[in-house]
Formats: C-alpha cells, structure tokens, sequence
C-alpha cells in the first residue's frame, strides 16, 4: 500500500503509549499531535521543556488525552539515565505500544577534511548512541504491547552519501543499518516491528538551516507527511519490519 494516502481512523491509536523524541518542535511536535488526536496517551520527550509544554497544551486544548513530558538530553543522558526512564515510565504506563526516534542534530554542512570532531562526536551521540540506548532500555516496554511499533528515523543522505552532509548522513546510513538489525532480531520472536522513516523535504527549522536559501512554501508542511506517520504506528502495518518508508 501506498502510506503516503494513508487514511488514519479516527481511533486508530486508541489506549495506545507512544513516546515521541525531539516532540518540542518541527516533525516531532506534530507527530505527537496526530498521534493524540487519534486517540494516543504521548508521551513528549525532549530537552526544552517550555516548547514540551506547549505542545502538551495544545494537545489537551485539541481535546486528546492528557499527554506526559519526559525531559531528556540526548547529548549528555548516561546509560543509567536511560535505565531511570525505563522505572519511570514502567511505573506510569506499564508498557510502550510505540517510539518514534525524531530527535537529530545536523553537524555541520562541509567536507569531512574540515570536519570539527567536537562536532562529529555530538552528531554520532545525539543520532545514533542516544537512540541505541534509549532503544535497549525500553525495549523490555514495548515487549509487553501486542502490537508495537518503533520507528527511527532516516534521510535520503542516509542512503545514498552526498558530498559535504559529513557526521549526519554518516550517522543515518548507522541508523538504518541499527533498524535492520533490530528488525531481524525481533522479528518471529517479539510483537515489536522496526522500521524507519524518510521524512524527506519537510518545513522545519533543521531544513531550513540545511538550505537557507529555500524558498519554505516550496516544501511540504510536517503535517502534509503524517499520512506515513500514522500507517507505521497503527495497527495495519503490522508484519511491516525492517522496511525504509518514504513519507512523500
């Protein structure tokens, strides 16, 4: 099927746990609000809690269900700050029904000869370790869902490396890569599935940092994409696993 026409019931998310990282802004932000108008309990995980708050807001102006904020440092959260997350969460929900990895830092745009390893090493942390962290910590989660869904996400420069994208592309490339893994770990012998997402070019403020000169109105709104969004985290793309979806 294509899931970029994805027609979301309005329940389909209904009783569902789903954590959002990077939920304060851009593709984040929105994606934990689709997710609670159909019906998700979001839980909205970032580092600045004012725009958490203000995504959590509005979720409950929208009539959702109440959302949770988890404030998080991907750049500097230890492996016991991701085993706290686990108690806390483990305390307050039970379990996870989905996580969608959103948060990512860009690095620098210039060739690898230049590249700053200070630079290098935050993107690599921020992109891969802090997922792969946050990921074996809640996976003991997302095992007691029926039906859970975790989704990284990726770029078209994680795919296919273009000149001057340096740590970031290098750090997507890893991402997929850390998927599949996932994916065939899991697959036959958990409810968990592992997919990515492609969001591709998308109104955010890391885009527009990517391509200043752009003209925004050019590319599509983060809303405009959560067609595929929707798809990977509900129920009718259960057996999907170890797949690389484009969202436009």
């Amino acid at each position: 099927m294509d899931s970029t026409h994805y027609s979301a019931p309005k329940d389909l998310l209904a009783g569902k746990i789903i954590g959002v990282t990077g939920a304060s802004d851009g593709i984040g932000a929105v994606a934990a609000k689709t997710f609670a108008s159909c019906g998700a309990t979001v839980i909205l995980m970032g580092r600045t809690v004012p725009k958490l708050e203000a995504i959590y807001d509005a979720i409950e102006a929208a009539g959702g269900p109440q959302p949770a904020i988890y404030p998080v440092c991907l750049e500097g959260a230890s492996e016991k700050d991701y085993e706290d997350m686990h108690n806390h969460l483990e305390e307050a929900f039970g379990q996870l029904d989905g996580l969608l990895h959103n948060a990512g830092e860009l690095g620098q745009r210039t060739p690898i000869a230049n590249y700053k390893l200070s630079t290098w090493q935050k993107v690599m942390q921020v992109n891969v370790t802090a997922e792969f962290m946050m990921t074996k910590a809640l996976l003991p989660l997302l095992e007691k869902s029926d039906n859970a869904s975790l989704i990284f996400t990726t770029s078209s420069v994680g795919r296919a490396g273009k000149p001057y994208w340096g740590a970031y592309a290098i750090s997507k490339f890893a991402t997929e890569g850390m998927s599949q893994v996932l994916a065939h770990e899991l697959e036959g012998v958990s409810n968990i599935r592992v997919n990515c997402i492609n969001p591709g070019a998308t109104r955010t403020r890391m885009r527009a940092a990517a391509y200043p000169a752009e003209d925004p109105s050019s590319v599509k709104t983060p809303e405009e994409i959560m067609p595929t969004y929707l798809y990977l985290m509900g129920k009718e793309s259960r057996g999907i696993t170890g797949q690389s979806l484009d969202a436009q």
